[in-house]
């Protein structure tokens, strides 16, 4: 058994919030770099261009790379061996966040309850996700997540009948009723299977992999690249002003499912696709 003091768990946490809205991933980076080169239309490239040159500016000047600074995601896998003292392990964790987005002066986008609006001020609760895994470490994964985007995803409850193509046409559909709105160029996470939750929260954790990597299933791999050249097709493009990156990436994920159904959620993010991870 490993004991660890939820102030570690604190420290990291905040940390991470600061880095995570102030330094975009490299994967993400690179993916916008690539497609500024492949870029055709003229407009679409000045936009990824101006798209470089505000990362570079949040980096050197640690400032954050959005004003919408998310409300903060976080995946917390645990050793089963693991015990953690000092206090509560998810108040640890809140406290992290609202330490990072005081202490980096990051926006407040958080209201204690949905329908009377009032902010909490400290950006906090979060949302949190916690897994049980075999050994003694914890790994975080932090992902601060823009509501600009947040707000055009979907869950959709498809029929068995409707198979592969019927997924296709919901991610497609979805992309398209996104149009600008999403901040493309946007990356997009699709969680194929389990229940009306399960599906969303793997579509929400498709949006953590990294981009260029693909799911080992094959069909499912092949499905990525198909769907990514599909949805760059469509012309809506950077910012929505025209263009052939509408997206930098699709990361798909899947499991089991009831033999009624066939859930699938598509979660979509802008190109500030923001996670962070550490393990401890």
């Amino acid at each position: 058994m490993r004991s660890i003091s939820v102030q570690e768990i604190t420290k990291n946490i905040k940390e991470m919030c600061i880095e995570a809205n102030y330094v975009l991933s490299e994967d993400v980076k690179s993916a916008i770099y690539q497609n500024q080169e492949t870029e055709s239309n003229q407009i679409g490239k000045q936009i990824l261009s101006q798209l470089k040159e505000n990362m570079d500016i949040a980096k050197n000047e640690s400032i954050p790379i959005c004003q919408d600074t998310g409300m903060a995601v976080i995946f917390m896998k645990i050793g089963q061996d693991v015990h953690f003292e000092g206090g509560n392990l998810e108040d640890a964790i809140n406290e992290g966040i609202r330490q990072g987005y005081e202490e980096g002066y990051l926006r407040k986008s958080v209201v204690k309850d949905p329908v009377e609006r009032v902010n909490t001020k400290d950006n906090t609760p979060g949302v949190i996700h916690y897994e049980i895994v075999s050994g003694d470490q914890v790994e975080i994964t932090v992902s601060p997540k823009g509501f600009g985007s947040e707000n055009m995803s979907r869950v959709c409850m498809l029929k068995p009948a409707d198979g592969i193509e019927g997924i296709k046409d919901a991610i497609l559909e979805t992309v398209k009723l996104a149009g600008p709105n999403a901040c493309p160029p946007v990356v997009v996470g699709v969680g194929i299977g389990g229940t009306f939750e399960k599906c969303a929260l793997l579509a929400k954790k498709a949006l953590t992999r990294e981009l260029g990597s693909h799911n080992p299933i094959p069909y499912v791999s092949e499905l990525e690249e198909e769907m990514l050249e599909k949805i760059n097709n469509i012309g809506i493009g950077p910012a929505g002003l025209g263009g052939n990156t509408t997206a930098l990436g699709i990361n798909i994920e899947t499991y089991p499912t009831h033999i009624a159904g066939l859930p699938v959620a598509i979660n979509m993010c802008c190109h500030v696709n923001r996670h962070k991870n550490r393990i401890i």
